[in-house]
């Protein structure tokens, strides 16, 4: 249905254009009947539908409705899958057309800086490479029912501590290249219909209010064509904020903020266009959800459910496996911790789903006949030690040809609302694991957390199986893996470090509530440790498998890659195990150019490939200049510097099966401007310069190296000639002087006439 939204906009009065930018209560907008337009619902997401018609709040205090809790974005990341992302989003969005929901809000793109960020489960990764690409694919699958999305939290909310004043502070290249290149991904390759600002200030400058941000990159750089909502509270100036672009104000105001409009409209501190631009954003997307009709869409919980325990399989991450795995049917097996019969399947506050169904992994167990003991050992909602419980616990273990220890995080100790205090498991649970690894051999830990965790027990137990929060349905999914009907093909999206103290933002994290500094720059996660060639738990991509992969010939579709042009890699997998498993393929960037401050490597493509035993496919990954690319604040964009770069093909970041390698070459320069503290190398490296200073630089060698013939032993010795090739590179032109390099004034008119040349 075709309408002219700037004629509708144009018939409003201003006080309904400003009370249709917020809410008309928690989860409404606004409508305007004698116009048709109408009042439509958003409602919590990312990883179910948390739909309150009812007694409305924003962290989960009060009942929704009964609604199937999938995989939290910690899980979906593990998985590596895009088409897992997309078929979970086409699910969610067919019960929000069932239940009359315009937007979900999610998913939630921000960075896992620190272990310790409360809201991590919520988050996908630690890269933003993987994060990007999934949550696009999460988003093109909710939309494809005609209902928005809501990106959130934009951008650099990595920590719930003083999150809704603490200014993150960072350089432009860390923001671009690290907190926004997620969203950038979703906004180009998916168009989401919305994105959420964010609480907390990004350098001093509230995100509610950030023109630069959302409106500078948002809509004129990546060409955004929806609208932005606050978080709910998160406004600070509301006139400011709408002139920045935000366009929408969550939840009501109860009138206070829309007269705020009204009054600087007419007092002219705010140009009535800008409004009537900000209600037609709001109005193309209203119309979009409420001019098209889905009478097929059902909210069929139960085959929801069936789907949950479905999508976990393909999450779950084997971390340890040193025989245990997969058990026998058989086999007597003891079932130890809460976890086992009260698993935790969801994180705490906004995104927490009142699930329709729960399976618990002893419930599944059960149901398939397994011969099961279950001992407690320890609570599953705190930090309780019982010596009874223990000594029936190892008593347990002791007796029976395998236990698995069903551990993980309690809700009190991850939530939104507050961060972490530190990496731990309860000492409860660290205990026990401890204690009855040292009495059976073939003991197994399935953990259930939201974020990484230290693991001291993990070379006494045989066998680790991270489900992280893997949705209702965790427990099917769960048994299916620990006995072998399904096989773990996940993959850790955020490195296990041994310590929370090797993290690289421990020093700066979170602040001291008025700023957090991102001193660790781009170097977050696996490009910190990869860098630092440090000891890690678990590394970066890692996951293993009830089979075996080879990969061989490792090649690529062309040796230069230009500024226009795409590379394809190509690479064999081969099942050489006596299983079908679906492998990982990752894809990782090596800059070989020289440039200095760039990562080890970086994620720039991935695959998962399907594979019967003994069956060959091969992987194609394509890369192009931005691939190569790192943001430059000197060029204001992407920029990488023409040479070698090697495309690296593995399992992990830490585990490299194959390489090829491309030269790049480019017209694109940096920003040069030359002056007396230039130095001679940089002008020798520069092809817009090198010709002109190639015979001074000579000249200089001369000078401080004289040939060999003319020098006497001691002065050979004194200066080498890496010495002098040294001493001319870090030689700024001023210190030519001291040798005479230049005549008076000649110095002047060299800068002058190399930054002439870099002008043309």
């Amino acid at each position: 249905m075709e309408r002219n939204i700037n004629e509708l906009v144009a018939q409003m009065t201003l006080e309904e254009k400003a009370g249709l930018c917020s809410g008309a209560d928690f989860w409404h907008l606004k409508g305007v009947e004698r116009l048709g337009i109408p009042g439509v619902m958003v409602s919590d997401g990312p990883h179910g539908l948390r739909k309150q018609d009812q007694e409305a709040d924003h962290l989960g205090i009060n009942d929704s409705i009964k609604a199937v809790c999938f995989p939290a974005a910690c899980a979906t990341a593990a998985s590596f899958d895009e088409a897992l992302l997309e078929r979970m989003g086409r699910a969610l969005g067919e019960e929000c057309r069932a239940e009359d929901v315009s937007v979900l809000l999610g998913p939630a793109v921000n960075i896992k800086r620190s272990p310790l960020c409360g809201r991590n489960f919520e988050y996908f990764s630690e890269d933003p490479y993987l994060a990007g690409k999934l949550a696009a694919a999460q988003v093109r699958g909710v939309q494809s029912w005609d209902v928005g999305t809501s990106v959130k939290h934009y951008a650099a909310n990595n920590q719930e501590y003083r999150r809704m004043t603490c200014s993150s502070d960072m350089s432009e290249r860390t923001l671009r290249e690290i907190y926004l290149a997620p969203f950038e991904t979703i906004v180009k390759e998916a168009r989401p219909w919305t994105l959420m600002c964010s609480y907390n200030k990004l350098n001093g400058v509230f995100a509610s209010e950030n023109p630069h941000t959302l409106t500078e990159i948002l809509r004129d750089e990546w060409g955004f064509d929806g609208y932005v909502m606050s978080d709910w509270g998160a406004v600070n100036d509301r006139v400011k904020g709408l002139a920045a672009g935000l366009e929408l104000e969550m939840p009501s105001s109860n009138g206070v903020r829309d007269a705020q409009i009204v009054a600087a409209v007419r007092g002219g501190t705010l140009e009535e266009a800008v409004l009537d631009k900000a209600v037609a954003r709001i109005l193309n997307i209203v119309f979009r959800y409420a001019d098209v009709q889905h009478p097929e869409a059902k909210f069929d919980r139960a085959a929801h459910h069936a789907l949950a325990a479905e999508l976990e399989k393909e999450c779950a991450v084997l971390l340890q496996n040193k025989g245990a795995l997969p058990l026998a049917r058989a086999a007597k097996i003891a079932y130890i911790g809460g976890f086992a019969e009260k698993p935790r399947y969801q994180g705490g506050g906004s995104s927490h789903i009142n699930a329709s169904a729960v399976t618990s992994a002893l419930d599944a167990a059960r149901v398939n006949g397994t011969d099961v003991v279950y001992a407690e050992g320890f609570p599953a909602d705190r930090d309780e030690t019982d010596e009874a419980k223990f000594a029936a616990a190892v008593e347990a273990a002791r007796a029976a040809d395998a236990a698995i220890i069903f551990a993980g995080l309690p809700d009190s100790f991850e939530s939104e609302g507050y961060d972490r205090s530190h990496m731990r498991l309860p000492e409860c649970q660290d205990r026990l694991i401890a204690r009855v690894a040292a009495v059976q051999p073939n003991t197994v830990v399935v953990l259930h957390n939201g974020s990484p965790v230290e693991c001291p027990w993990a070379e006494s137990v045989n066998a680790v199986l991270e489900m992280y929060l893997g949705g209702q349905g965790v427990g099917a999914a769960a048994d299916a893996l620990l006995y072998g009907d399904a096989n773990p093909s996940g993959r850790l999206p955020e490195t296990f470090p041994y310590q929370l103290e090797d993290n690289p933002s421990h020093l700066n994290f979170p602040g001291d509530g008025k700023n957090v500094e991102y001193a660790e720059g781009v170097f977050v996660g696996y490009r910190y440790y990869d860098k630092k060639k440090m000891a890690v738990r678990w590394p970066f991509g890692h996951g293993l498998s009830y089979t075996t992969f080879e990969y061989s010939n490792v090649r690529v579709s062309a040796d230069v890659l230009n500024d226009g042009s795409t590379v394809t890699v190509y690479a064999d997998i081969k099942n050489t195990g006596d299983r079908a498993g679906r492998e990982v393929v990752q894809l990782y960037v090596a800059d070989r150019t020289g440039t200095a401050g760039r990562p080890e490597k970086e994620l720039k493509g991935f695959a998962k490939v399907a594979l019967e035993p003994g069956e060959t496919k091969t992987v194609e990954l394509s890369v192009d200049a931005r691939s190569l690319s790192w943001y430059s604040e000197a060029l204001g964009g992407w920029y990488a510097a023409p040479g070698r770069y090697e495309l690296l093909v593995g399992h992990s970041s830490r585990d490299i099966r194959g390489a090829a390698a491309v030269e790049f070459r480019t017209e694109k320069l940096l920003p040069f401007h030359v002056d007396e503290n230039t130095t001679v190398g940089e002008l020798l490296a520069d092809p817009r310069t090198a010709s002109s200073v190639r015979q001074m630089a000579r000249q200089f060698m001369d000078t401080i190296a004289p040939a060999a013939e003319d020098s006497a032993d001691a002065a050979k010795e004194a200066v080498s000639d890496e010495m002098a090739r040294q001493m001319m590179d870090n030689m700024p032109l001023r210190g030519l002087r001291s040798f005479g390099a230049f005549p008076e004034g000649a110095l002047e008119r060299m800068i002058a006439d190399l930054n002439a040349k870099m002008a043309q």
